[in-house]
């Protein structure tokens, strides 16, 4: 299991990222980690801290996407950014998943531009934990913008995402202000008559604390405006009432690789959970249970 990890994205990195790469491999007997940065700093990192030099594999890369830059114009001007180097490791068959806590548009440019798509428009899921079980949520903020269409490809995706976490049957609902049939703007009308019709386990609207509660949808699909605006804002109230367990990351799912976004103040145990996280979904079968899901 060969995970490539963006030594240079997050608050904290490149130090957060070696410490979290150290303790993924304390854990994981079979993972290798290949660190995308600066060769010179990467090698002294890990001599610093006595790391075993089999567990880790070394690929240059000197440009990095700042968190308040323009992704695709950057990505673009920059070839050798550290995110863009990882794609294509995933790409060349020399990764076997992609984690980055940097500029979280940068890693899904990176990811859409460098790898095929299973689907026309790629979401971020996150899995929320609740007292019911765990909700998956997407999307999350891959995209501000949506079709009906869209949404039915969301619900395909993390009905396999679900399927792929343990749960059997996995109950699809779309987040709206009210469950009642006919409610929402026009995305939400279209999008409900579509996933009435799709090859699903579709439990109608369900409302913003369906996701935080659970019980009624084991997947809620939305736009990725909404998605995003609503997870901000779970985050934002559970830090207020001093309480954790949020999720550190989102998967990409839509491309044909294993990619997993962190939270940019993600510290060393965060990020050996998203690699602890990558190992998984690449070992369970993801990417193949995705292709199988989505109509081609």
């Amino acid at each position: 299991m060969r995970v490539a990890l963006d030594l240079l994205g997050g608050d904290d990195a490149p130090g957060s990222v070696i410490d979290g790469a150290l303790l993924a491999v304390g854990s994981e007997p079979d993972l290798e980690i290949i660190l995308v940065g600066p060769a010179d700093l990467a090698t002294r990192l890990l001599a610093e801290r006595g790391a075993a030099p089999d567990r880790f594999r070394v690929v240059e890369a000197t440009e990095v996407v700042g968190m308040d830059e323009d992704p695709v114009r950057a990505l673009r001007a920059r070839r050798d950014a550290t995110v863009r180097v990882a794609a294509r490791l995933v790409r060349d068959g020399e990764a076997d998943a992609l984690v980055s806590t940097g500029s979280t548009g940068a890693t899904l440019v990176a990811a859409v531009l460098t790898l095929d798509r299973l689907t026309s428009r790629p979401a971020l899921a996150v899995v929320m934990p609740t007292a019911e079980g765990p909700v998956v949520l997407l999307d999350a903020g891959a995209s501000c913008e949506g079709t009906p269409d869209h949404l039915v490809e969301h619900a395909l995706l993390g009905t396999a995402y679900a399927q792929v976490l343990g749960i059997t049957s996995p109950r699809v609902g779309l987040l709206n202000i009210g469950e009642e049939q006919g409610k929402g703007d026009q995305l939400r009308k279209k999008a409900y008559a579509l996933l009435t019709a799709a090859p699903l386990l579709f439990v109608g609207n369900v409302e913003g604390q369906d996701v935080t509660l659970g019980g009624k949808a084991d997947v809620v699909v939305t736009d990725g405006f909404t998605g995003n605006v609503l997870l901000k804002g779970i985050e934002g109230a559970t830090a207020r009432a001093g309480g954790g367990g949020l999720p550190v990351h989102a998967l990409l799912l839509g491309v044909d690789a294993v990619c997993v976004v962190g939270h940019g103040a993600a510290d060393a145990q965060d990020i050996a959970a998203c690699v602890a996280a990558a190992a998984a979904a690449h070992r369970d079968g993801l990417i193949d249970r995705l292709s199988r899901k989505v109509p081609s």
